[in-house]
């Protein structure tokens, strides 16, 4: 019986001018988007090979290590962030990575094309989001009262049907109806990434295929909704407003709500802030090595040389000892701002995740690697280049690359050529991403949250059809 009234639904949503376009609408978009996330990865990566080219060429022709100090590091682009974007076109793209200072990633892609910033880009988190949840709506909203509006529902209960096994086969059919035909243009998409040689890993193609499952979870949350409401009201158009009300606070209300919500209960420190207090920090720690200075006194009777050589050792350590008292400050800094912030993020996602479309965005976000937590992946991952690019200047000139008051004396009267240095020399930043067992577990949570909506709001529409009358 079951079998029969899924057929039932089958053919009258994909027979319908309803479904024709809606699944054209849906094909040109599912596979616009692909096709805008091939090209924008390939975009950007002729971007990032460029800078970094042109960041190698600001050192051509130096001879002396201790030039090379004001150095830029690059996020480098992911094939998967450019078909799921979520926040990383709003953060920066370079950071400055000259020993002492604060990395703070500058040049984001909305900054340099604010007009994306307007529209935002078309994605697949957009299209599920948005436009699949919307269509989710229209084909469920009447599915139980506008059966009984046009007289077909009582005349199924003619015969000898379990109500149980009409619900099931009802939303069973409406899912079938509309999930399985996305496969098709999904599935070109995927095949058009390939033909444009986009470099997708094994991981990648996972975290993909885990993108669509969190889509597929979602739609059927507002498919299951649908039916809910349609259960719970006597006329399609009613039931039509109430979800559509639905539908505006998860996706537009809730998530917003949450999050000056959390803005207001929680406060973070700016970044404005914290470098003031680094500032006036590092502007007292120099009064003290001025003082330190002052004192210096150069052994009696030494030669010149000995002197020279004597301050230098004494200044090199000074600069270390403030180097690294700085830093210390700064990660004490940064930690308690970090702690703040992390709670911050706790408050706003956990009242959003009432919301099956925040829930759906953080899910997505975090599996395709855009999430909140991007900007602090990269900072870390420049701190730690900071450090290995500061030992190296350290290894290659003998002081400390934060800078400080150096003499040179060269005995030799003639000029020598100095050979210039050797770029490759230079140690290649690498990106740390977490692994693909951290991010699985990071996304669990709102997997979970997505299957409980679907269960949640089936039972609820299941419950409401046993008490609906079907006459």
């Amino acid at each position: 019986m079951i079998k029969l009234i899924i057929e039932k639904e089958l053919k009258d949503i994909i027979t319908s001018t309803k479904f024709a376009v809606t699944f054209g609408v849906c094909s040109i978009l599912v596979l616009l988007s692909f096709y805008v996330g091939g090209r924008n990865y390939q975009i950007a990566q002729e971007e990032y090979e460029a800078a970094v080219s042109g960041e190698l060429r600001t050192f051509q022709g130096m001879t002396d290590w201790r030039e090379v100090r004001d150095h830029s590091i690059f996020l480098p682009p992911k094939p998967i962030t450019s078909l799921v974007m979520g926040i990383s076109n709003d953060i920066g793209r370079d950071a400055s990575v000259r020993a002492g200072s604060q990395i703070d990633p500058q040049d984001s892609r909305y900054g340099d094309e604010p007009i994306y910033a307007v529209f935002r880009f078309l994605d697949l988190e957009f299209i599920f989001q948005i436009v699949l949840s919307l269509f989710a709506i229209l084909f469920a909203y009447d599915a139980i009262n506008g059966e009984k509006e046009r007289g077909t529902l009582r005349l199924t209960f003619a015969n000898a049907i379990p109500r149980s096994t009409y619900i099931l086969g009802k939303i069973l059919g409406s899912f079938l109806a509309l999930a399985v035909p996305l496969l098709v243009p999904i599935l070109l998409g995927v095949l058009a990434l390939l033909l444009m040689k986009i470099p997708l890993q094994d991981t990648d193609w996972i975290r993909l295929g885990l993108v669509i499952v969190a889509g597929y979870l979602y739609f059927g949350a507002f498919l299951a909704i649908a039916l809910f409401v349609s259960a719970k009201t006597k006329t399609s158009s009613t039931s039509f407003m109430l979800a559509l009300v639905i539908w505006i606070l998860s996706v537009m209300i809730i998530p917003r709500t949450a999050v000056l919500l959390a803005g207001r209960a929680v406060d973070v420190p700016s970044f404005d802030e914290i470098y003031s207090q680094r500032s006036r920090y590092a502007a007292s720690l120099w009064q003290e090595d001025r003082r330190a200075m002052s004192n210096y006194q150069v052994p009696p009777g030494a030669p010149m040389q000995q002197a020279i050589r004597g301050f230098q050792a004494f200044m090199a350590d000074l600069n270390e000892s403030r180097d690294k008292k700085t830093r210390e400050f700064a990660r004490r800094l940064e930690e308690d701002r970090q702690n703040k912030q992390s709670v911050q993020e706790q408050v706003a996602f956990g009242l959003a995740r009432v919301s099956p479309s925040a829930t759906f965005s953080l899910a997505a976000m975090t599996l395709s690697g855009t999430g909140i937590h991007l900007k602090d992946e990269f900072t870390r991952s420049a701190q730690r280049y900071q450090q290995a690019f500061s030992e190296f200047l350290k290894e290659k000139t003998g002081v400390t690359p934060s800078g400080g008051l150096i003499f040179r004396v060269s005995t030799d009267s003639t000029t020598k050529a100095k050979p210039q240095v050797q770029l490759a020399e230079i140690p290649v930043f690498t990106f740390d991403q977490p692994m693909l067992s951290a991010i699985l577990g990071n996304a669990a949570i709102d997997f979970s949250i997505l299957v409980l909506f679907n269960l949640v709001f089936f039972v609820g529409a299941f419950v409401a059809f046993l008490r609906y009358d079907v006459r």
